[in-house]
């Protein structure tokens, strides 16, 4: 097979669903020799900020010189982009050499995709002798494949209402999935959590004896010129300059920090100066991403009423009047994620992400008339973005936020439209 019959044949896998438990992956991994076990791992859930913080920490690495590895999803363009070392994608060509081989020596196993591609990544990263490796939780955390791994540090990212179909209907119950990642005796590092959420964390950490460090207790920040000073444990750095814009990142950067300096009091060398530069050079295009720096057209990821209240919070504090491109799966909770966003719309743009079950978009504008923000639909992204950046106002900007694929379609109409 060729990188796009290998793509094919991948994306192929999610006709099995989503099927959360460990037997696939745990077999899938034996076969391959369990690669898991040969190099430490940080091991990074939640349900909003957990992609930051994953980049962080392999940026902090990468910055104090260790070969890492990084595993998340979903990707913005390309596929190779979920599995990285040192920033790097892994090359079409071995995106084919892996599927080839893990399918021969996984035959007559029905895995799906996300335990297919755990295992490569897992694989890839054992072959290609990284020191250390951070892992994304995929969904919830207790059933999740990446739970197979047995981590130096897990960390816990703040919590909200998603994936209700798979998690539970409650912060509560969601928060016991993503708290399944715990493991006896390794420390987690926990962000801010709503009170319900937080009991559920603590309640299992303390059953398995794990250390739990907390924001806002354990570790903290401050505002500084131009950014933020950490506080935590065994480390104080002052007047960081994070590349990544929002106050809700800088929760995301102080989260990876912590994470790090329990890594180095476990005897990793990370110098402060690594920790500096590398919550300081970090990037993750797609989240409050303003395209080309120039505050015109801002890109966010706020799939979930949770990322859809930070972003509400941001534009907010930024006063920021916008033109919104919206497009979300038709799995969302709809009206949560519109609800803290649209005092800020001047107008809402619907349209459907490039998926099998987009939202539709004429929902999308009946709620937005119905709180008296003026609304279209559109039959594609494209569509959406011009009508808004045709429409925008002086003094407002082009806000594109929802679903991650939307970002990434309207993220490759500009890049090609960048380069013309």
């Amino acid at each position: 097979m060729n990188y796009w019959e290998t793509l094919d044949y991948l994306y192929g896998l999610q006709k099995f669903g989503i099927k959360l438990g460990l037997e696939n992956v745990r077999t899938i991994l034996d076969r391959l020799d369990r690669p898991e076990e040969k190099f430490p791992i940080l091991h990074v859930g939640g349900s909003n900020g957990k992609g930051s913080v994953s980049a962080a920490l392999a940026e902090i690495l990468k910055q104090a010189g260790f070969r890492t590895g990084l595993y998340t999803s979903p990707h913005l363009h390309s596929f190779t982009e979920r599995i990285r070392i040192d920033g790097n994608p892994l090359s079409e060509a071995e995106v084919v050499h892996l599927t080839r081989e893990i399918r021969a020596r996984s035959a007559g196993i029905s895995s799906t995709f996300f335990e297919f591609t755990t295992a490569m990544a897992l694989h890839y990263f054992a072959r290609q002798r990284v020191d250390f490796a951070v892992l994304e939780v995929g969904m919830g955390g207790r059933l999740d494949a990446t739970n197979i791994v047995t981590p130096q540090v897990s960390v816990i990212t703040p919590v909200c209402l998603d994936h209700t179909e798979h998690l539970g209907k409650s912060v509560a119950a969601i928060a016991e999935e993503k708290a399944g990642i715990i493991k006896s005796g390794v420390p987690v590092v926990i962000g801010s959590q709503p009170s319900e959420a937080l009991e559920v964390m603590i309640r299992k950490a303390e059953s398995l004896d794990s250390p739990t460090w907390l924001f806002g207790r354990d570790f903290s920040i401050r505002p500084a010129s131009c950014g933020f000073s950490f506080q935590g444990p065994g480390l104080t750095l002052e007047n960081l300059h994070p590349s990544l814009d929002g106050a809700h990142q800088q929760e995301n950067l102080a989260i990876a920090l912590c994470a790090a300096s329990l890594l180095r009091s476990q005897g990793a060398n990370l110098p402060d100066a690594s920790l500096r530069s590398g919550v300081e050079q970090v990037s993750w295009p797609g989240r409050l991403e303003w395209w080309n720096g120039r505050r015109e057209i801002l890109l966010d990821g706020a799939h979930n009423e949770g990322g859809a209240r930070v972003l509400a919070e941001y534009l907010s504090a930024n006063s920021l009047r916008c033109r919104w491109v919206v497009g979300l799966k038709g799995n969302k909770r709809a009206e949560e994620v519109l609800r803290p966003v649209l005092p800020f719309a001047s107008a809402l743009y619907g349209a459907p992400p490039p998926v099998e079950e987009p939202f539709a978009p004429d929902e999308l504008v009946r709620m937005a008339l119905e709180s008296g923000v003026p609304a279209a639909g559109f039959p594609s992204p494209a569509a959406a973005l011009e009508a808004a950046i045709r429409e925008r106002r002086k003094g407002e900007i082009v806000l594109v936020a929802g679903s991650l694929f939307l970002v990434a379609s309207v993220r490759e109409i500009l890049l090609k439209a960048a380069a013309a």
